[in-house]
């Protein structure tokens, strides 16, 4: 049984039995999952938690709410093998859940406020990042003479030149391309519904023009960056998804020599440390990005990797 059947519907009996122990109960699970979170990567990612956590309590006796101590948490937090950011969203989560069914006075108290989690600091970013001129290699090795490889050129350069994320730039449509003030000016959907609007640089503004042109996408209703019809080099009227862009990438990697694993936020990472070693403002970049924080920009400033590296090759042995 998935996650989201555990936790969708109450008649199928999906909701695990330690959060169903009366309708009221099952109920207010539900809401949490439905009404309080909008985002579906969160809500799968908490519904995994919430879930987890049940089947624990499940194998160690534990089958009411009420019985549930801080002491319990706290052994589930500590017996769980995954890495710091992961176990730190396990407690989030059912930090959050129990709050809402003390809120909704199915619980006298939430267990899992006193629980600490594991101590974690990022000071830079996972995410691996293209030196300038792998990344260029990949633009230019892209065979450009159908409509596939026209979007696919246009795709990455949306990313790495607007540092865009994966998901705004599946969301758009060609009306989202257009121009102001003799410019090009693109139009991004964010998370939480916002709305995100950059200008092009001159490379981006060929990309995109050339590909609505060659696969005749102006003035079309339906998505800008569509998914293809197997290897026919044609498009179909299908959006591509998050895992068409992340194949399409490494296979043009691929297809370009790069031996590092990239994924679609390498483009966004690659963009932003460009931007800043060429000089770029640090705040500026947090602006382009849309970037709640500065220090969450900061994590994508891969300058001093390459500092780094100079520093080891002064080992002469």
């Amino acid at each position: 049984m998935t996650v989201l059947s555990k936790v969708t519907t109450i008649r199928s009996g999906a909701v695990p039995a330690l959060y169903a122990g009366d309708d009221r109960a099952a109920r207010r699970t539900l809401e949490f999952f439905t009404v309080t979170i909008r985002n579906p990567n969160t809500r799968r990612a908490y519904g995994r938690a919430a879930a987890d956590f049940a089947d624990w309590c499940q194998a160690h006796g534990i089958s009411d709410l009420q019985a549930i101590q801080p002491m319990h948490v706290a052994a589930y937090i500590e017996g769980l093998q995954m890495a710091a950011p992961s176990i730190k969203l396990h407690l989030a989560a059912l930090r959050m859940l129990f709050d809402w069914l003390v809120v909704g006075q199915v619980m006298a108290s939430n267990p899992a406020t006193s629980v600490r989690g594991p101590r974690h600091s990022v000071k830079k970013g996972s995410t691996p990042v293209l030196a300038a001129d792998e990344a260029r290699a990949l633009l230019d090795v892209t065979d450009t003479s159908t409509p596939v490889g026209l979007r696919d050129r246009a795709l990455i350069g949306l990313m790495v030149y607007t540092f865009a994320r994966v998901g705004a730039v599946i969301k758009m449509t060609p009306d989202d391309v257009y121009l102001q003030a003799r410019r090009t000016w693109v139009r991004l959907h964010e998370k939480g519904g916002k709305r995100h609007e950059m200008p092009c640089h001159h490379n981006l503004d060929e990309y995109l023009h050339a590909y609505i042109e060659g696969a005749q996408l102006a003035g079309t209703k339906g998505f800008l960056f569509r998914s293809a019809a197997g290897r026919t080099g044609r498009l179909t009227e299908n959006p591509m998804s998050q895992a068409d862009v992340y194949r399409m990438i490494r296979r043009r990697a691929k297809d370009a020599g790069v031996a590092t694993k990239i994924g679609c936020h390498t483009w966004r990472a690659t963009g932003i440390t460009e931007y800043l070693r060429n000089g770029g403002k640090l705040e500026v970049a947090q602006q382009m990005a849309n970037h709640e924080s500065a220090r969450t920009t900061g994590l994508y400033d891969r300058r001093n990797d390459q500092v780094n590296l100079d520093e080891v090759e002064r080992i002469v042995i």
